[in-house]
């Protein structure tokens, strides 16, 4: 009897399938490589390109937005339409891009795009890996967002093709991703999503002194008014803003120093990393904690920032490798460490509500970070000052982090 009870199948591995799938398709095919659509769409339609960019901002708005309310709308819809009404928006957004002719068309896309991806990816994730999983929860949720760079990698060769094609050939790859893709992920999570495991086979709790281990913790009102919450967010605020806007020039950073003979080899290798390093980071909190996770992450990313500010034409390439590596380690700050964070700071009472105003205050970093450091180009002619600016902001991030974890109250690290 004992021992049919342990081999018998765990839903929770169907679970964590699901999720896997809703990255790899939402993230991989909807996010990571959208800039393939950027030079085609504008040239086919003779859009300017800062006006067609607003579409971001619209999409970063509309991330930031709808987490604020994501406690309320996962209580009344649950998980599984939650995710659905996410993947019915990236479906909406690629139909819009794909017949799309005017600015605003592309604003409209822009919105569902934050829509769908707040509704399908790390917040919703976090929060089901959550009510699903009682152990190695850092690893489960670094495996899940990993699983973005695989989708990106698999989707760039297949659909780069069809883009290319002919003049419009981005509508055709829009609607192959929407009306194929993206609908039969959406029935695939009507089908086998749950929200959490039925009454009377919970998960067990994990062994005491798991560094991974849930806490009781505060009340959401207690939580948002220790000066902790706004140490914390201001640091995931301006995080956010910092890693967003390195991820978006990098490429051009090396081409303006003298590198661009760099900027393909790296674009992979960081590619790599940035799926590697999400799990390394979940593995990392299951077996050293919160603290010792977010010191790694973020002295990774003031030391590659301050690194890339530094390089020139004569830097060994080497050095120009491990820029990439160790700027790829601090970006599951933007993903990974969030659910995380929010339930290791302030507990299983406050967890929902704290996740979404969490990702909402990183989302709002995005649309900030962008433009600043572009601005700065346009004044300077170079990155280098507004990157050497951020480095020293990321040192003061992870001096701050470490002081407000230094005393938090976590059931798991005692």
């Amino acid at each position: 009897m004992s021992e049919d009870k342990e081999r018998k199948f765990e839903y929770k591995w169907v679970i964590m399938a699901v999720c896997i799938l809703m990255i790899f398709t939402a993230l991989g095919f909807c996010s990571s490589n959208k800039d393939l659509f950027l030079k085609p769409i504008t040239q086919a339609l003779g859009l300017d390109r800062a006006g067609f960019s607003l579409a971001d901002t619209c999409r970063y708005i509309a991330t930031a937005v709808v987490n604020l309310f994501f406690s309320a709308l996962v209580v009344k819809w649950g998980a599984k339409k939650m995710s659905a009404f996410g993947f019915a928006a990236l479906i909406g957004y690629c139909l819009v891009y794909s017949f799309a002719t005017e600015y605003w068309h592309f604003y409209i896309g822009g919105a569902l795009l934050g829509v769908g991806l707040a509704w399908s990816t790390t917040t919703i994730v976090g929060y089901v890996v959550n009510n699903w999983f009682s152990e190695k929860r850092g690893t489960i949720m670094g495996i899940i967002l990993a699983s973005n760079g695989l989708g990106a990698a698999i989707f760039a060769p297949i659909i780069r093709p069809v883009i290319t094609a002919e003049p419009f050939g981005y509508r055709t790859a829009y609607r192959y991703i929407g009306v194929a893709v993206l609908a039969f992920v959406m029935v695939l999570i009507l089908i086998f999503m749950k929200t959490a495991p039925d009454k009377g086979s919970a998960p067990a709790p994990a062994k005491k002194g798991h560094r991974g281990a849930k806490w009781e913790g505060i009340e959401f009102r207690d939580a948002v008014r220790s000066h902790r919450f706004y140490f914390a967010a201001v640091c995931i605020f301006l995080t956010g803003a910092a890693l967003q806007a390195i991820s978006g020039i990098k490429s051009s950073h090396l081409s303006d120093v003298g590198l661009e003979q760099f900027v393909t080899m790296t674009a992979s290798f960081y590619a790599i990393f940035l799926a590697l390093s999400k799990i390394l980071a979940g593995v990392c909190f299951d077996r050293l904690g919160l603290r010792v996770t977010m010191l790694l992450c973020e002295g990774c990313a003031a030391v590659s920032i301050f690194m890339l500010a530094i390089l020139n034409a004569s830097t060994p390439a080497p050095l120009v490798f491990v820029t990439m590596a160790l700027l790829a380690m601090a970006m599951p700050l933007e993903t990974i460490m969030l659910p995380l964070i929010a339930a290791g700071m302030f507990g299983e009472k406050s967890y929902t509500k704290m996740l979404g105003l969490f990702v909402s205050i990183n989302t709002a970093g995005y649309a900030v970070g962008a433009p600043l450091v572009n601005l700065v180009w346009d004044k300077t002619g170079s990155y280098k000052p507004i990157l050497l600016a951020l480095s020293g902001v990321l040192v003061l991030i992870t001096v701050c982090f470490q002081v407000v974890l230094k005393n938090k109250k976590e059931k798991a690290e005692n």
